[in-house]
């Protein structure tokens, strides 16, 4: 339910257009707010910044998963990690996919249409199994190597026109994912282009040129750290490094919004950009912290009469994209309760009224397949609650993040026991207690665990129970751990229960872990 009360659903979808619009989403890759629009005062993205004053930016878009494949799953299922079945990387060994009676925007549409809309994506798709992603136009890191379909803009700008002249020939309304693949890190398996592949294809010798990519240099000395991340020079080397990617993704938005314009179909299309992600950064991506959730999201509008160089501060989950297109393009929503997304086109007319009680919902289970961390959340306009479903483990590091120089640092002044200019520790970033409360008004950087506070206990139990109700209504299979298992086969068919295990019975071995408590709902047979 990533947009609850705070939108007026629509009476019939669709009902606002005379005629289908298309859809174009620009899907960036492990990008957080770096960017002008998002005042970032270093980082230069005109393109970026100029679609903003075409469109409406979001400063309360949220991601419901942080992680590659199942935030791009969430965007083409409108379903949560937990229901889709996309539970963490697709690729190699890691080979997670949906559910097989999963379906997905480009096999709804293509159903729902009789094939008269053209569906396609151009670079990082990440998804599977194929039959449940069925583009009609692909040019993925199937066919090609990641880097030449993700970074290289020129290549993937003469995929655009291809796929936009068809659309045009066929006369059909479309649905395009241009995914790129920056500012993704790259360094543990290509270091030779720099950690973020900022080398690559920079027209530096041994490099390659991209041409339709003009890199922006920047000296880390000058560069101001975000109060999330540690206050280094190292840091501040990783950020320039990132800026120069991000100078690559946003000409490629500049590129594929031009080649829009070249086919004539500006003024008949829907742009939505936004990222899978929060950026590679001690929590940020793999986290359900601020950083690893919080989303630029910018939605340009071809209809005069729509909001323009505006903000919005309505609370928006990236589950509400996949409603949203299908809005844009008239076309019904599946009746499927797993899918809990609102439309988000309302918001183009008028700002929604702000209520307390507005609230996105996260559900991260794993990243790399060794990497089983589930977690649940929900987030309020002041509040966040995060459940940890598997405190009693360390919290893991994933591959690309682990050869960081950043993480390097910090590693290596936690063995040596040297300080560190950052506010957690490694021990805290590791170790995390089983509920987590924060009060985000007044502490951004969620610091200050709120869940064991008596005078925050009303608040808790209500969030508890919101949260749990949107994992009941998305049949959440994990909505019974850690401390019970779910029941809802037999004779428990029609009234589901969570079974204890017994740990209200238990104490924790492990000094530094809490004591389990009982929970109410659950059920001793």
């Amino acid at each position: 339910m990533g947009l609850l009360s705070c939108l007026l659903p629509l009476l019939v979808i669709g009902a606002a257009h005379s005629t289908p619009r298309n859809v174009l989403l620009l899907l960036a890759d492990d990008a957080g707010f770096e960017a002008g629009a998002y005042l970032n005062k270093f980082c230069q993205t005109p393109n970026l910044d100029a679609l903003a004053k075409r469109g409406l930016l979001f400063n309360n878009a949220f991601t419901s998963v942080s992680s590659c494949s199942p935030s791009r799953a969430q965007l083409l299922t409108g379903q949560a990690s937990h229901s889709s079945g996309m539970y963490g990387l697709h690729q190699g060994v890691h080979n997670f996919n949906v559910l097989p009676d999963t379906g997905s925007l480009p096999n709804w549409l293509r159903d729902q249409s009789g094939g008269r809309i053209l569906t396609g994506i151009i670079g990082k798709k990440h998804v599977g199994a194929a039959t449940n992603f069925r583009f009609d136009f692909e040019q993925t890191e199937e066919q090609h190597s990641i880097n030449q379909i993700g970074r290289n803009i020129t290549r993937m700008k003469e995929y655009a026109r291809q796929f936009l002249k068809q659309a045009k020939d066929e006369q059909k309304p479309f649905f395009l994912l241009v995914g790129f693949h920056d500012p993704h890190r790259c360094g543990h398996i290509t270091p030779q282009f720099g950690e973020f592949c900022e080398r690559w294809g920079s027209g530096e010798e041994g490099m390659g040129s991209i041409p339709d990519w003009h890199p922006i240099y920047y000296d880390w000395r000058n560069l101001e750290v975000p109060p999330w991340l540690p206050d280094t020079d190292v840091v501040r080397q990783e950020l320039a490094a990132q800026y120069m990617t991000i100078s690559r993704l946003d000409q490629g938005v500049g590129v594929m919004l031009k080649e829009l314009e070249k086919a004539g179909l500006a003024g008949d299309t829907l742009v939505i950009y936004t990222s899978d992600n929060g950026p590679p950064f001690p929590g940020g991506r793999t986290n359900l912290y601020e950083h690893g959730i919080r989303s630029p999201l910018i939605v340009s509008s071809p209809k005069a009469e729509d909001r323009r160089h505006e903000t919005t501060a309505a609370m928006v989950s990236l589950l509400d994209i996949y409603p949203s297109v299908l809005d844009a393009l008239q076309i019904p929503q599946p009746n499927d309760t797993k899918v809990s997304g609102k439309s988000i086109l309302p918001v183009l007319k008028e700002e929604p009224p702000a209520k307390e009680t507005d609230a996105v919902f996260g559900s991260h289970n794993y990243h790399e397949v060794t990497m089983a961390y589930p977690m649940r959340m929900v987030r309020s306009r002041r509040y966040k609650l995060i459940h940890n479903l598997n405190f009693w483990a360390d919290f893991p590091i994933d591959q690309d993040f682990y050869t960081s120089p950043t993480f390097q640092q910090i590693l290596n002044a936690t063995i040596n026991k040297t300080p560190f200019p950052w506010y957690r520790s490694l021990l805290q970033y590791y170790q995390r207690p089983e509920w987590e409360l924060y009060d985000i008004k007044v502490d951004p950087l969620e610091r200050n665990n709120l869940a064991d506070k008596p005078k925050y206990s009303g608040t808790l139990k209500q969030l508890r129970q919101q949260l749990f109700d949107w994992q009941v209504a998305t049949k959440d299979p994990w909505r019974c751990a850690p401390h019970a298992v779910l029941q809802e086969q037999g004779v428990f068919k029609e009234q589901p229960v969570c079974l204890t295990l017994g740990h209200e019975a238990l104490k924790s071995s492990h000094k530094n872990r809490r004591i389990l408590s009982q929970y109410e709902e659950y059920v001793v047979v």
